[in-house]
C-alpha cells in the first residue's frame, strides 16, 4: 500500500517505514503528525482522494530537526562589474511513516 501526501509546496509517494527529509514542520522530536493523502492505492484498487472525501490518512513520527545541504547562489552580470556569491541551507525535518490508515 501507498499514498501520495503534500507538504511543504512538494508532493511525496510514502510507503510505511520510509524516512523523508521535508520542509521545516511546526512539531516536537518524537511527536505523531497525520498528513491527509492525495491518492491512496493498495495493491490493484488506487483511488483519487477528492477535498471533501479522502480516501486515506497518513501517520509520521518526527525524528529530528536538520539542516539541509549548502546552497552557493552566484550572480554576474558581463560587462558590468557585478559579482554576487551568497549561501542558503534549507531547515528540514525528518519523518517516518508509521502507517496508512483508509478511511
Amino acid at each position: 500500500m501507498y499514498a501520495i501526501i503534500e507538504t511543504g509546496g512538494k508532493q511525496y509517494r510514502v510507503l510505511p517505514g520510509d524516512i523523508l527529509r521535508v520542509e521545516k514542520l511546526k512539531a516536537e522530536e518524537g511527536n505523531e503528525i497525520t498528513f491527509k493523502a492525495l491518492w491512496s492505492a493498495s495493491g490493484d484498487d488506487a483511488k483519487p482522494a477528492s477535498a471533501q472525501n479522502p480516501t486515506a490518512t497518513v501517520v509520521a513520527e518526527v525524528l529530528r530537526h536538520v539542516r539541509g545541504p549548502k546552497i552557493i547562489v552566484f550572480k554576474k552580470r558581463i560587462k558590468k562589474a557585478y559579482e554576487k556569491t551568497t549561501g542558503h541551507r534549507q531547515e528540514l525535518t525528518e519523518i517516518r511513516i508509521k502507517d496508512i490508515q483508509l478511511s
